[in-house]
């Protein structure tokens, strides 16, 4: 009995029709849900997925940065800035307080010496034992802001320690002496020099001439 499939002209089976138009229907649905999957993919990177996950990291949106420090961080910075410059202050003025100090003990310590010198020498008969052991040098009125002053050089020559007072008097243009002043150099070891500056107190004029009027080793 026929069995009611068709063969074609080489003799071979072909399909119905509609099992034809199924097949087809059904790989048109293929496409279009593999279309729905890439686009999914490739979306705009909201989906939480792998592939979101493995794509390019975004670049921040320059926009959003204003170029200055956030508030907090400004004021600690400012802070710090203002803290430093306190400290950098307080330093100069310990600073500047310590040489005044050191200054005022620097002149208290010569006058000290120097009332010494002078003490000793009202003791000394003539002009002392050690004459040939102090020189005097000028100093340039240039240097010393027009003030007349000597760098007396104190040498100890003997084979001992010693004390030394020197007498510097300040003469006018007659010989008169208008102002003394002392100089001093104590617990001198041997071979050693001290070189203590005398100052005249008087004004630059009339001009004065110093003279070493006594040097004494004790």
């Amino acid at each position: 009995m026929p069995t009611g499939r068709r063969t074609g002209p080489t003799g071979r089976r072909t399909r119905p029709a509609g099992r034809a138009r199924r097949t087809a229907a059904a790989s048109a649905l293929g496409g279009v849900l593999l279309a729905g999957a890439l686009a999914g993919c490739g979306g705009d990177g909201q989906d939480t997925g792998t592939a979101a996950r493995t794509g390019t990291p975004r670049t921040p949106n320059a926009s959003s940065f204003s170029g200055e420090l956030p508030s907090a961080l400004a004021s600690s910075a400012s802070a710090a800035v203002s803290s430093a410059s306190v400290s950098a202050s307080a330093a100069a003025s310990s600073a500047s307080a310590r040489a005044s100090e050191f200054e005022a003990s620097v002149e208290a310590e010569t006058q000290r010496r120097n009332a010494a010198a002078e003490k000793e020498l009202k003791k000394v008969h003539g002009r002392g034992n050690a004459l040939a052991e102090v020189g005097m040098t000028g100093i340039p009125r240039a240097e010393t802001g027009g003030i007349l002053a000597v760098r007396v050089t104190i040498t100890n020559k003997t084979d001992s320690e010693a004390s030394y007072a020197v007498q510097v008097d300040f003469k006018d243009a007659d010989g008169k002496v208008v102002e003394t002043r002392y100089a001093a150099a104590e617990r001198l070891r041997p071979g050693k020099k001290e070189q203590p500056i005398v100052f005249s107190h008087r004004p630059p004029e009339p001009r004065l001439t110093p003279v070493l009027a006594k040097a004494q080793r004790y």
